[in-house]
């Protein structure tokens, strides 16, 4: 039973030091934070700047689905559709998307197709060099071919030294 844990333990750690586990976990962290500025960007600038042009900041603006909508003591009487809230958020997750995509993902793209196209083009040079290599070795077969002759080239070693059967030695 202790090999058993000990062996649970040990795929466990395998797997967290696992280069993929560690990058993704560095990932949420530096995401979390990401998502932190580019909300208090949206907040503290993008609302006030749509709150210039309005009545009142971006989250302020709302509908109000059954009246009557005003706070009495604390409380929201009748009920609101705050629909700035939800627009603030569409925002914070659209500039969160381009950001990833114009300086994450595009570039990552990139790198990968260079990648892709040089190991291509190293296949196809260590391809070539295997082509050339059997066209040397045949060239070098058909001029030994040559230098024996027409009558020893043909056959085997066998037949070459007298068409007994046996070797020329015995």
């Amino acid at each position: 039973m202790a090999e058993k844990k000990e062996s649970l333990l040990g795929g466990f750690k395998a797997f967290l030091m696992r280069g993929n586990v560690i990058d993704l976990a560095v990932a949420v962290v530096i995401g979390a934070a990401f998502t932190n500025i580019v909300n208090s960007v949206v907040k503290g600038i993008i609302n006030p700047i749509v709150g210039a042009f309005g009545t009142k900041d971006l989250e302020g603006y709302a509908s109000c689905l059954k009246a009557p909508c005003k706070v009495v003591d604390g409380e929201m009487q009748g009920i609101q559709i705050q629909w700035g809230l939800v627009l603030s958020a569409v925002l914070s997750f659209v500039i969160t998307a381009a950001v990833v995509y114009f300086l994450m993902v595009l570039p990552m793209a990139k790198i990968l197709a260079k990648r892709a196209a040089h190991d291509r083009v190293k296949e196809s040079v260590e391809e070539t060099l295997e082509i050339s290599e059997l066209e040397v070795l045949k060239e070098i077969r058909d001029h030994l071919v040559a230098q024996r002759g027409p009558s020893e080239g043909t056959g085997t070693s066998a037949r070459a030294g007298g068409g007994s059967g046996t070797h020329p030695t015995s």
